[in-house]
């Protein structure tokens, strides 16, 4: 057979290559077998493509194949391979860093709860000057999906990778008084039903004293209430239940808490029996019945602050103005999904999950559709939409980032300090 081409010809231009691509096609449908593996070899080598992939390309040059039942498309080997199919790109690069700051400002909030509350954060950071956005740019960010989200931000979070003991004693006092309350048995659709539990600050150090928060979760709105707490003695328990109760924007029917004796004693079997609340304890050894405040205690006290050791006035002072901060921020700006069916079909469980809102829109909504709701609890709701109206997402924001700073300084000064403590122990001996 004739050689086609000198292969070794450099400074060949797109067009020239392409009618010797076609002459190679040509050539390699009418050869016999032999032929064609000299001029898939020649190829290979002037195209630096795959062999299987020239393979491919040679023979089916100017076929027609079929991609689907109905439908068939000619196969050219010219083609460059640069058309992308699908719609143009909406969102460009220079949305990309706004996003991430919108994100950051929710404390990385999911796609889904992002895209419902994206609009209270662009606001106030236009308001603010932190972000600047021209109209088309604005339009595109409201109308960003949770997917969208998602996508955007897949890069960023792939940066963000990042166990723990319990402190609770069994109370073996008045459990017989105090009614167990399962998962199953919660009724989802009465608002002021809270759990309660402790999360130890100890640093992974259990000796000594330490400070504990102590989470309080309304079951139906998902409503969440944290004070810091001395230690987990009875009276500091009940006086910081007293003190959430207080500032709650609903009346308070029910406490469920695990089995631990800062709960389970007199004081606050009594506290609610004076305060016709319901009292209810969890099975021992099963966190499922306490899920709804369990979950909390990682997405918020987790995870704004950590798991170092805090057992120092100073410390405490901070933590006190932080829950303060942090009380504003999630329950009327971070939306949470409730769970609403769960079907397991073999082995796989599916979840179908409500549209996500904050705590504050879902309490709102409860009493809007109550029709026998009454005067104190209309004196409730005008106190929240005030309360609502004058806070800022992001200037909470920046006041829970600067208590956190403030934290991890004296945490770190501490460890700075037991470390040189230490270093001058071991010398004298």
């Amino acid at each position: 057979m004739e050689m086609l081409v000198n292969l070794k010809i450099l400074g060949l231009s797109m067009d020239e290559k392409k009618n010797i691509y076609k002459r190679f096609a040509t050539e390699y449908q009418k050869a016999s077998k032999k032929e064609k593996s000299k001029i898939l070899d020649e190829f290979v080598r002037f195209s630096g493509l795959n062999r299987n992939y020239s393979a491919t390309l040679l023979r089916t040059n100017g076929k027609m194949l079929y991609i689907k039942p109905k439908i068939k498309v000619k196969a050219d080997i010219t083609k460059d391979g640069k058309h992308k199919r699908g719609r143009k790109r909406i969102y460009d690069e220079e949305l990309i860093p706004i996003l991430i700051k919108i994100w950051e400002y929710s404390s990385c909030a999911c796609g889904k709860r992002l895209a419902v509350s994206k609009e209270d954060f662009i606001m106030s950071l236009l308001e603010q000057g932190k972000i600047h956005l021209s109209s088309e740019q604005f339009n595109k960010m409201m109308s960003m999906s949770a997917s969208t989200i998602d996508r955007l931000l897949s890069k960023e979070k792939k940066k963000y990778r990042f166990k723990n003991r319990s402190k609770t004693k069994p109370g073996t006092l008045l459990k017989h008084q105090i009614p167990i309350k399962t998962f199953s048995e919660w009724d989802n659709t009465q608002v002021g039903f809270l759990q309660a539990d402790l999360v130890s600050h100890d640093g992974s150090i259990g000796k000594g004293e330490f400070f504990y928060s102590l989470n309080l979760t309304d079951v139906k709105t998902g409503w969440n209430e944290t004070l810091i707490l001395k230690n987990k003695a009875r009276i500091w328990v009940v006086k910081g239940i007293d003190k959430v109760i207080k500032s709650l924007p609903f009346k308070v029917l029910g406490i469920d808490s695990d089995n631990g004796s800062e709960f389970i004693n007199s004081h606050l079997l009594s506290y609610c029996e004076a305060n016709k609340i319901t009292f209810t304890r969890n099975r021992p050894y099963k966190k499922d019945d306490n899920c709804y405040v369990e979950e909390k205690n990682y997405s918020i006290v987790r995870r704004f602050v950590g798991y170092y050791r805090y057992d120092t006035e100073e410390e405490f002072n901070i933590l006190e103005e932080l829950y303060s901060y942090l009380r504003l921020y999630t329950n009327h700006f971070l939306p949470v999904m409730k769970l609403q069916e769960k079907t397991k079909i073999g082995s796989k469980v599916k979840k179908k999950y409500d549209a996500p809102k904050t705590p504050y829109k879902r309490v709102l909504e409860y009493y809007s559709n109550n029709v026998n709701i009454t005067e104190e609890e209309k004196t409730f709701m005008e106190k929240l939409k005030e309360e609502h109206n004058k806070i800022d997402p992001c200037i909470l924001k920046d006041k829970i980032t600067e208590c956190q700073k403030k934290l991890i300084k004296l945490c770190r000064e501490k460890q700075r300090r037991n470390v040189n403590l230490n270093y001058n122990t071991d010398t004298l001996e």
